[in-house]
C-alpha cells in the first residue's frame, strides 16, 4: 500500500510524470491502494483477534467494492496497454491521440463503469437466501464462494455473472492483448538492438503486471473446477488480490528510469528540506 501511495505522490508531485503512461500509472496505484484495503484489514484482523464472522451484508458489500475494483482494473490496463500501442506503434499521432482531455474521460469512464457495471450482481445478491453451515471457503467474499452458501437458485445470477464477465472482461483483454501483438511486431521490426531495447523498456513493467493479473485471473476463474487446482483457488486469488497491488510499485520502479529518477529526486529534496529544518532550529 505504501509503495501504491508513493507513486500517487510522485504523479501528482512531478512535472515530467505529468504524461498519459503515468496518469494511467497513478489511477492504476490508486485502485491497488483500495484493492489492499477492500480485503487485507478484514483478513489480518481475523487473523489477530480470532474473531471470523461477517454479516452478510458485510460480505455482499466487500465483494462489491472488489467486484467494482476488479472491473475498473481491466478497463485501466487496456488502456495503458493502448497508450504503449500509440507511442510504440504510431508516435507521430501519439500527442494528438492520446491528450488530457481523453485520458481524463477514460479514466473516469473505467472508474464510473466498474463500480456501475456490478450493481446488478450485487442485487441479486442480495435476494438470495442462505441456510447454514454459513462458512465461507475463502479468505475473502468472493462470487462463488458466496453462491455455494445459497440453498436457492443461482442459475439466473451465475448467467449474469457470466455475462458481466463477457461484457466488462473479455473486450478489455482482447484490446491489451491485440495492442502487445502489435507492439512486440513493430518491435522486431527495428533494426538496431539499442532501438528493440530502448522501445521494449517503455512497456515491459507493463507487460509484467498484465501477465500476472490475466494469468491468475483465468487460473481462479476459469480452471478452478478441476481437481488440481481446486485446492491452490485461494493461493492464487492470493496472487492477483493481494500480492500483485504489493509487487506492482516495485515492478514500476525497479524496472522504469523515469520512476526511479522522480524518487531519487523526491527523497534528496526531502533531506535537504529536512537539513534546512534541522539549520534554521
Amino acid at each position: 500500500m505504501v509503495g501504491n501511495i508513493l507513486i500517487i505522490a510522485l504523479v501528482v508531485a512531478e512535472q515530467h510524470l505529468h504524461t498519459p503512461m503515468y496518469f494511467f500509472l497513478g489511477n492504476l496505484a490508486c485502485l491497488e491502494t483500495c484493492y489492499t484495503s477492500t480485503i487485507l484489514p478484514r483478513m489480518l484482523g481475523s487473523l489477530l483477534t480470532g474473531d471470523r464472522t461477517v454479516s452478510v451484508r458485510g460480505c455482499i458489500t466487500q465483494f462489491y467494492f472488489f467486484g467494482s475494483l476488479a472491473t475498473t482494473e481491466c478497463s485501466l490496463l487496456s488502456m495503458m496497454s493502448y497508450d504503449r500501442y500509440l507511442a510504440i506503434c504510431k508516435p507521430l499521432h501519439y500527442v494528438a491521440h492520446m491528450n488530457s482531455k481523453l485520458c481524463v474521460k477514460l479514466a473516469v469512464g473505467s472508474w464510473i463503469a466498474g463500480f456501475i457495471s456490478i450493481a446488478i450482481l450485487i442485487f441479486m445478491m442480495s435476494q438470495l437466501t442462505f441456510c447454514g453451515p454459513n462458512e465461507v471457503d475463502h479468505f475473502f467474499c468472493d462470487l462463488k464462494p458466496i453462491i455455494n452458501l445459497s440453498c436457492g437458485n443461482t442459475h439466473m445470477l451465475e448467467v449474469t455473472a457470466f455475462i458481466h464477465s463477457s461484457i466488462f472482461t473479455l473486450p478489455p483483454f482482447l484490446l491489451t492483448l491485440a495492442s502487445y501483438v502489435c507492439i512486440i511486431s513493430a518491435i522486431l521490426r527495428i533494426p538496431s538492438t539499442t532501438g528493440r531495447q530502448k522501445a521494449f523498456s517503455t512497456c515491459s513493467s507493463h507487460l509484467i503486471v498484465v501477465t500476472i493479473f490475466y494469468g491468475t485471473l483465468v487460473i481462479v476463474y476459469l480452471l478452478s473446477g478441476s481437481d488440481a487446482l481446486r485446492d491452490l483457488n485461494k493461493v492464487f486469488s492470493v496472487f492477483y488480490g493481494v500480492l500483485t497491488p504489493l509487487v506492482n510499485p516495485l515492478i514500476y520502479s525497479l524496472r522504469n528510469k523515469e520512476v526511479k529518477e522522480a524518487l531519487r529526486k523526491a527523497v534528496l529534496r526531502f533531506f535537504v528540506f529536512d537539513k534546512n529544518t534541522d539549520i534554521s532550529r
